[in-house]
């Protein structure tokens, strides 16, 4: 697409949320939009990183009009407090970007799989509770971070009976195209003026340091977590762009899938391009089916972007 940081345009006046911003492309992100102008709300689980993400944010950016919220997308009470927090005010952009590496089993506060908890249903509840603020702005958009990883799913989101890692990691990246596809559908039915788009980061470090790797597990899993990393992974600054551009760009279109470019030998990397997609992410059976499943988990409707109805039978 040709497009880089520099095409971001004035966002004074503008306030932007991005979860997971204490590291990696979520604090690209936030440091990229702050450096644009924008009131840029750091959501963060941690107090402390989320601390030191601010304080180096502002020592790049001393002009910038950044602060830090605390968010634990694993506690659906912490998700209503940020929500309450925040107020009435206009919302621009919210960036649903957190989510843990495939980690060993667990579960959040409410009970959920820790990676669908997280990753999914900590989004829906955090978009829906702030849905309010979005619709009332103008040209609002919900830019959602998938994965390639989501391409490793089976279509299948119900939990297994044997816990694998990797696959409920799939299996919460497609929930997030598939959340991403339904809230699209409903804001163009309803004639909300609202851009659901959603971005993969390829295979980008969340730090400098590299430390994804760690994450993946013991024995063979680890070991090719970490081959993989050393011979694909970008920086933290590749792995923004998608971000960057989906959250700015005029172009961006709804329900739109956006990675970095194959460019540069092994590594995904260069600017915004289409992203591979599953196909059955984008069929509103799936989505709508996994819609109703997420109010029932969260408690949380979306009062003002009903379903959308079924087309009359010929």
């Amino acid at each position: 697409m040709g497009w880089t940081v520099r095409d971001i345009p004035d966002l004074r006046g503008r306030t932007v949320v991005v979860t997971g911003a204490g590291g990696g492309p979520g604090f690209v992100t936030a440091r990229e939009l702050a450096r644009r102008g924008a009131h840029t709300i750091l959501a963060c689980r941690d107090r402390r990183r989320g601390a030191r993400a601010l304080e180096r944010l502002l020592a790049q950016v001393p002009e910038a009009r950044a602060e830090l919220r605390l968010l634990d997308l694993a506690d659906l009470s912490s998700v209503r407090a940020f929500a309450a927090g925040y107020g009435d005010r206009p919302l621009d952009v919210l960036i649903n970007n957190a989510g843990p590496a495939p980690v060993a089993y667990g579960r959040t506060a409410d009970g959920f799989e820790t990676q669908f908890g997280v990753s999914h249903l900590g989004h829906f509840a955090l978009t829906g509770l702030l849905l309010d603020q979005l619709l009332a702005t103008p040209g609002a958009r919900v830019v959602t971070v998938s994965s390639l990883l989501h391409l490793a799913g089976s279509g299948v989101l119900d939990p297994e009976r044997r816990y694998r890692r990797w696959r409920a990691h799939s299996r919460s990246k497609a929930a997030n195209l598939l959340f991403t596809h339904e809230l699209a559908r409903r804001a163009r039915a309803a004639g909300a003026d609202l851009l659901a788009a959603a971005v993969h980061p390829g295979f980008a470090e969340t730090e400098p340091g590299g430390e994804d790797a760690g994450d993946a597990g013991g024995g063979t899993g680890q070991r090719l977590a970490r081959t993989a990393h050393r011979l694909f992974a970008a920086g933290p600054e590749v792995g923004a762009a998608p971000i960057l551009y989906a959250a700015t760009a005029p172009e961006v279109t709804a329900d739109s899938f956006t990675g970095p470019s194959v460019l540069g030998g092994r590594r995904l990397r260069g600017g915004p391009g289409a992203g591979w997609r599953a196909p059955w992410t984008r069929r509103d059976e799936p989505a709508e089916r996994l819609w109703r499943r997420s109010e029932e988990l969260t408690g949380v409707r979306y009062e003002a972007l009903p379903p959308v109805p079924a087309p009359p039978r010929s």
